[in-house]
């Protein structure tokens, strides 16, 4: 078990912490800050769900990291290997599914997302710490509730949507249409290989911005934990008076009695959302915001 001193994530991502580099760096790239939002880790345990243990004696808990910014999909391999001694047959392991205190886990959504959501906040039952105990089905597939994946190509699909639609927000689709097969397949397999330089050499394009300009838009996606709901708002980074928009006057607009969590983290009111939207925005170019009740 980990104990609160000990988990390996992101360690220095605090909100005092992005609060000084958004203060030394302004709107420069902060490379610090990126490489310590990429290597952001969840301590998880897995365990079979009681209706698909078939031999006498439950199988081990696994105990994996999590990568905030992967998906649950990319790490099924390794999950059904260690519940399933027998090779999966033909579309078999697509059955996977896990769900952590009866809710089922949407795997479009970052894995970072989802633990913010059941985890981030200081009203849910958090009585069982770290790990995240996260339960893992072989069977009974909710499709009324979860979206079927047949195939890592159906994952690398609505990844590349995502990406599509975040692009046309910041730049009108000016980058996705520049870019070259060759450059969604290293995006793509940074991602899944968790290689921070490969990932960044292409992510990089859909943060630059020329001179003092800002993105047209900042993607968001609103994760509420009432309901499990995800939202969109059209969201400029910029007031009317062309002053930066921070994450406080989003929160007095849209949630105002609420908390809202970024990358495990709450940010300071004061910090702007261009700055968080270049920073901790998760691989699919949006910020995954948790909200909270108060």
């Amino acid at each position: 078990m980990y104990g609160k001193s000990q988990i390996p994530r992101s360690s220095f991502l605090t909100t005092r912490f992005i609060s000084e580099r958004v203060a030394m760096t302004g709107s420069v790239e902060d490379r610090e800050v990126l490489r310590e939002v990429w290597e952001g880790r969840i301590p998880t345990v897995f365990t079979l769900a009681e209706e698909d243990v078939t031999e006498e004696s439950s199988p081990d808990p696994f105990y994996l990291l999590l990568p905030r910014m992967s998906y649950l999909p990319l790490t099924s391999d390794k999950i059904y290997k260690h519940f399933c001694k027998e090779k999966p047959t033909e579309n078999q392991q697509d059955l996977l599914w896990f769900q952590y205190k009866g809710t089922p886990l949407k795997w479009q959504h970052p894995i970072g997302a989802l633990y913010d959501l059941f985890k981030g906040g200081e009203s849910l039952d958090n009585d069982e710490g770290l790990p995240w105990q996260v339960t893992v089905h072989l069977s009974n597939f909710p499709d009324q509730t979860l979206i079927p994946y047949s195939s890592r190509e159906k994952i690398e699909s609505n990844y590349m949507s995502n990406i599509k639609e975040a692009d046309q927000l910041k730049h009108g689709g000016r980058v996705v249409s520049t870019m070259l097969k060759k450059d969604h397949m290293q995006l793509w397999a940074g991602l899944q290989n968790d290689k921070f330089d490969q990932f960044w050499a292409i992510n990089r394009r859909f943060m630059e911005t020329s001179g003092d300009e800002n993105f047209k838009h900042i993607p968001i996606r609103f994760h509420l934990s009432n309901d499990g709901s995800v939202m969109q708002k059209l969201v400029k980074p910029t007031s009317e008076t062309g002053a930066l928009v921070t994450i406080g006057q989003l929160k007095d607009l849209y949630y105002p009695s609420s908390i809202l969590v970024i990358q495990g983290v709450r940010p300071s009111d004061s910090t702007p959302l261009q700055w968080l939207s270049k920073h901790l925005s998760y691989p699919d170019n949006f910020l995954h915001i948790a909200i909270h009740p108060a």
